[in-house]
């Protein structure tokens, strides 16, 4: 019975995938030539939601070629200069006489501030659910996983095939929505 559930789950998601093949190959190039980049340089906007007030801040983000992300802090003025790094196994948060505090999202899972990293490993490997076009441009759906977690992540790429702006949903809610500046592969 499992694997007759199994088989239907498939051929439910593969005919998802159908619906519109153009934009899921574009989709599937776009991340191809990431893969092939031996890392990106972008800057990042970053708005939080915590459902009673909103954070916003940005960042200056480098990745290698495994998605290992480092950033410094662009803004607020008064954080500048903080600068950390996120992998798959470990952050670093270095700052000389300065903190850096933000309150968990997703059940205590996941800082605002991994949410450049989120996109990146989402776009490298996540599950690409669905891709269409919406007010020109084409946006990508990715359903990924962090500390356990479902995540879904929505992206929409620049005319240039680079990312512009993400969305991170936990649970059905947004939770981060990001607008990528300056994207460059490295």
């Amino acid at each position: 019975m499992k694997i007759m559930g199994a088989v239907l789950a498939a051929l439910l998601l593969l005919a998802g995938c159908s619906q519109n093949p153009q934009e899921l190959d574009q989709a599937m190039g776009l991340r191809a030539g990431l893969l092939q980049a031996a890392g990106y340089r972008f800057d990042a906007d970053i708005t939080a939601d915590y459902g009673t007030y909103l954070y916003t801040f940005s960042l200056a983000c480098q990745t290698d070629a495994q998605g290992n992300l480092s950033f410094t802090v662009a803004e607020p003025e008064t954080l500048a200069g903080i600068t950390g790094t996120i992998s798959q196994e470990k952050g670093t948060l270095t700052f000389e006489g300065m903190a850096l505090q933000f309150d968990t999202l997703t059940d205590g899972q996941m800082t605002p501030v991994v949410a450049p990293w989120v996109l990146v490993k989402g776009l490298l490997g996540g599950y690409l659910t669905s891709a269409g076009t919406e007010d020109g441009v084409l946006r990508v759906s990715i359903d990924d996983s962090y500390a356990g977690e479902e995540l879904h992540l929505d992206v929409w790429f620049s005319g240039e095939g680079y990312p512009a702006r993400g969305e991170i949903l936990y649970d059905g809610r947004r939770i981060v929505s990001l607008t990528v500046k300056n994207f460059a592969l490295l």
